[in-house]
């Protein structure tokens, strides 16, 4: 497969919510197709995911209550910087690709696009995201197999998979060998519990988004009370 049969093909002939081989050039003719605006593309090393879905309704309500997570303990902690960059491409030319449903810089030195750049994060010119993620609706599988894989590789400190059905969080942080391991307590927001994450999730069931990210904006100031000084 190469990028002009790509480029000539109809997006959704393409295998869709699957892994299969490709070429970089495969993936940019993909990338840079003008009627591809709503494709999710993911790359590494010669293998290319491609998802042409609409966002459906659990997907949506989920992935915006995760983005306003966020920015509820950003507020609740002045002191640090935090940019959320979700669904901002990921790149390493030739290597891998990925629009994590969330992106989260910690720090001054985030990314800021300047007039004439390509819209996305050249990771082999700026610094990677301290944590990424991805929501879980009918990918699970994938996001908890090669794109753990993926952004292992790629080398984020951080990343979440947020299982929209089973209501759960499943955390990990990257070690020194390279790999992720299970974690109960998130390193980039330093002092959050996963176990929230996982009960403020499990609040949709009761309610809407809004309700649960209000819910957990009230532990969060217990949490912040709590801690020592």
């Amino acid at each position: 497969m190469t990028a002009t049969s790509l480029a000539k093909t109809a997006p959704r002939t393409i295998p869709q919510n699957q892994w299969h081989r490709a070429t970089w050039a495969d993936y940019v003719a993909l990338r840079d197709d003008p009627s591809g605006e709503h494709t999710k593309l993911a790359f590494n090393e010669g293998w290319l995911w491609v998802t042409m879905d609409a966002e459906g309704i659990s997907h949506a309500a989920v992935s915006d209550l995760f983005t306003s997570l966020l920015f509820l303990w950003a507020i609740q902690h002045p002191e640090e910087v935090f940019s959320s960059l979700g669904r901002c491409l990921l790149e390493r030319a030739e290597v891998r690709a990925s629009a994590p449903d969330l992106v989260l810089y910690v720090g001054a030195d985030y990314p800021q696009w300047q007039p004439g750049e390509p819209r996305r994060i050249d990771l082999n010119q700026i610094r990677v995201p301290n944590l990424v993620g991805e929501i879980s609706d009918t990918t699970l599988a994938s996001d908890l197999d090669e794109k753990k894989h993926l952004y292992a590789a790629l080398g984020i400190p951080e990343y979440w998979v947020v299982d929209v059905r089973g209501q759960r969080v499943f955390a990990f942080l990257r070690q020194e060998n390279g790999e992720y391991l299970p974690c109960e307590t998130s390193q980039a927001l330093a002092g959050l519990p996963i176990a929230l994450l996982d009960e403020t999730l499990q609040r949709l069931a009761q309610g809407t988004n809004t309700s649960a990210a209000a819910w957990f904006s009230q532990q969060m100031t217990t949490l912040t009370q709590e801690q020592p000084r």
